[in-house]
Formats: C-alpha cells, sequence, structure tokens
C-alpha cells in the first residue's frame, strides 16, 4: 500500500531521532498529497530520510508514531503490539491473578499504541479511543483482543463517545463492539466494585489508584477518615478494611455517591461507620476542623492543557492549605495531581506553599506513583501523570 508522506522542516527529526512519538504541526515543511485525519502517513526529515509510521491528526499534534520502523499495519501488527503489551502485564502478575482482575492493557504512547486506552474489567476489555486513526481500525483491535484472549474475552465496549476530537468527522457512540455483559462487578485485592463503563468517568473507575490505595489502608486503622472527591469511593472501602473508625465520602456528583454507597455495600454490608455526601468538596472542608486525622485529595485534573497552568497551581494550593489546617494533629494527608502538564516539582512546591501559608510541621512520608501497568515510555515523558504525597500534620 501506498502511504502519504509527511516531510518535516530542517532540524525538526531530533525529537523523532530520540523516538518521541509526536509530530507537531509547526514541524512540517510539505506533504505529497492531500491527508485526511486518521489516514496512516509516512513522515521523512528535510533530506528525505524514513523517520516513522503513525496516524495523521488535526490539531497541533499532526502526526502520532506507532512504528520508527516501516511496516504493514494490518492485523498481524496490531495484534503483536497488544501481545507485547499483555505481556508486560503477565510479568506484573496481573493477568491471572485471583484477587485482581481490574488492569490497564494499552496505555497509549507508552505501548507504542497512541491514542488509544484499553481497560480490562474481569474479562471486558473497555476502549476508550482519542484518535481518529485508532478508531477506524477499531475492528482489527477487537479481532486482536480475541486472538490473544480467546474464551477468557467475555465481551468488548467502547466507551469513546466523548475523547475523540470533537471536529474530526467521526460520531463515535458508545456500547459493546463484541459479545455483551451484564456482569459489571470487578475486584482489586480482593475488594469489590461497580464498573460504570457506560456513562462513569475515564473507563469506569480509576484503577490507576490500585497500589495508593493499598498504602492508605495500611494507615487507616481506628482514623476518622475523609475521602474527598471520592468518585465511586476506592480509597473508602481500603481504608474500613483497614480498620479506620469511621470513613466519610464526598463528591459532587450524585451518581458518583449512589455508586460509592453500593460499592461500599458490597464490601460491607450495613456498616454503619461510612456516610456518604454529594457535596462541593472545598465547602465540605471549610466546616471540617478537627474532625478527621486522615483525608484523601484524589482531585479532578485542575489542568487539561498549557494555558491554565497557574489557576491549576493555585487551585492545588488552596485545596492542601485548607486540609492541612483542617486536619488533626498527628493526621495524615494523601493528596494528588492527576493532570498531566503538572509536573512533580511544580507539584510539590504548590503543596509546600500551602503547607508555609498554614505554619503547620508537615513532612513528607512517601511520593506516590501511577502503576506499573501505566507504564511511563522514557521516550515520551508526557505520559507520567500521576503524582502524590502522603503528608504528616503535626
Amino acid at each position: 500500500m501506498e502511504f502519504a508522506k509527511i516531510y518535516l522542516k530542517p532540524g525538526k527529526e531530533q525529537s523523532i531521532l530520540r523516538f518521541h512519538p509526536w509530530v507537531f504541526s509547526g514541524a512540517i515543511n510539505k506533504v505529497n498529497r492531500e491527508i485526511e485525519e486518521g489516514e496512516v502517513v509516512e513522515v521523512y526529515d528535510h533530506k528525505e530520510n524514513f523517520m516513522g509510521m503513525g496516524h495523521s491528526q488535526t490539531g497541533s499534534i499532526a502526526v502520532r508514531i506507532f512504528s520508527f520502523q516501516k511496516v504493514e499495519p494490518d492485523e498481524a501488527f496490531w495484534t503483536k503490539k497488544i501481545q507485547q503489551a499483555f505481556a508486560l502485564r503477565e510479568t506484573l502478575g496481573l493477568t491471572k491473578s485471583s484477587q485482581t482482575n481490574a488492569w490497564r492493557l494499552v496505555y497509549g504512547e507508552s505501548d507504542g499504541m497512541p491514542g488509544l486506552i484499553i481497560d480490562m474489567y474481569n474479562g471486558t476489555a473497555v476502549l476508550q479511543i482519542h484518535t481518529v486513526g485508532m478508531y477506524l481500525i477499531k475492528d482489527m483491535l477487537c479481532n486482536a483482543l480475541e486472538n490473544i484472549f480467546g474464551p477468557d474475552l467475555k465481551a468488548i465496549y467502547n466507551k469513546s463517545e466523548g475523547t475523540i476530537p470533537y471536529k474530526s468527522r467521526i460520531e463515535p457512540e458508545n456500547g459493546f463492539l463484541r459479545g455483551k455483559t451484564e456482569d459489571k462487578t470487578a475486584m482489586e485485592n480482593g475488594l469489590r466494585f461497580l464498573v460504570d463503563f457506560e456513562k462513569g468517568q475515564k473507563t469506569g473507575f480509576f484503577i490507576d489508584q490500585r497500589e495508593n490505595r493499598t498504602l492508605l489502608e495500611k494507615y487507616s486503622k481506628n482514623r476518622n477518615v475523609l475521602n474527598l472527591f471520592c468518585y465511586t469511593g476506592g480509597f473508602s472501602f481500603y481504608a474500613l478494611r483497614g480498620g479506620a473508625s469511621r470513613v466519610h465520602s464526598v463528591d459532587s456528583s450524585e451518581r458518583a455517591i449512589e455508586l460509592t454507597k453500593q460499592n461500599v455495600e458490597l464490601n460491607f454490608p450495613g456498616d454503619i461507620r461510612h456516610e456518604a455526601f454529594a457535596e462541593d468538596a472545598f465547602k465540605f472542608l471549610d466546616k471540617s476542623k478537627d474532625q478527621y486525622d486522615l483525608m484523601i485529595l484524589d482531585p479532578p485534573a485542575f489542568a487539561k492543557h498549557l494555558k491554565v497552568i497557574p489557576n491549576a497551581l493555585q487551585g492545588y494550593r488552596k485545596l492542601n492549605a485548607k486540609a492541612i489546617e483542617n486536619i488533626r494533629p498527628g493526621g495524615i494527608i494523601f493528596t494528588f495531581s492527576c493532570s498531566q502538564v503538572i509536573n512533580r516539582d511544580a507539584f510539590r512546591k504548590a503543596v509546600f506553599s500551602a503547607a508555609a501559608k498554614t505554619g503547620r510541621n508537615v513532612r513528607i512520608m512517601h511520593q506516590m506513583e501511577q502503576p506499573a501497568d501505566h507504564p511511563v515510555n522514557i521516550y515520551h515523558p508526557e505520559s507520567e501523570y500521576l503524582k502524590g504525597l502522603v503528608l504528616f500534620v503535626e
């Protein structure tokens, strides 16, 4: 097959030589023909040396490279890619675990498949596609998954309605691509939860906090816990298993609170230690002076674009200052940022500023990150997004 060719301006090939998978629109000198969004293209430098192959895209990122070698991107190619991703999760002990059946199979650029997320929930694969190129090959991706998992694959669900670029010609609808299942219960470290992959955030659950929830469990015994921005209550039921005296879950979404209640009931039926509140987290904190000695601050991304970084950092400073001011002496705070454009150093400085404002003695007990099934591509630092601190507040 003859693919369209993109030629770069002099000097703009340097990032690709370092295996970074993005080609920005400003780096392009010319193309050999008109290109439609999502089309497979070949990238060349200004001397016509081959650089890589990828999917074309409208916007500042013009090409997302999926191979730095000339390949035929057919079903066999994508099957091998997903098989390689599966092998990493197999190494991590996730694919056959009796205690955990919720894990990430494909993490975009980190697995050489830019624009594609695949999360596994008890045998159901949930696809979240962020590019037209990946959406156009979804049938090949489904075939690849069936080839790899065989009868262990119950269903494949497409949750890309809100993630495909809105200006594209594609109008995706969420729904099952292969098979169907009524079972939306998954398990993480022996705890069960409902996965709202139809209407929930992300693919239905925040599986990237698995290891951080395990850490929280260790500090929960006999503590009064406040889980802010709780979504469907992941940290809450870990705290209950850890022996917390009481756990309060707070989220502005009524739907999230209802799922939190259901998830707690799945694991601890009738447990009176837990209460859930559909309220604004900041307002709830304002009336929480000296009530809690363990807090979780896991807000949605305050910054999704570079332009809003200053406002986002202000938001992190405000939230953490309120928590540090209000927590009991000897309290512990788990605080996070999932904003990709906020790097680890910037987040830590924001928390430092918040602590300094309160005048309390604050120490860092742990530094947290995303788990290994969300690997960071060493050539693509943007794939590192989750960062967190465990603070001890005197």
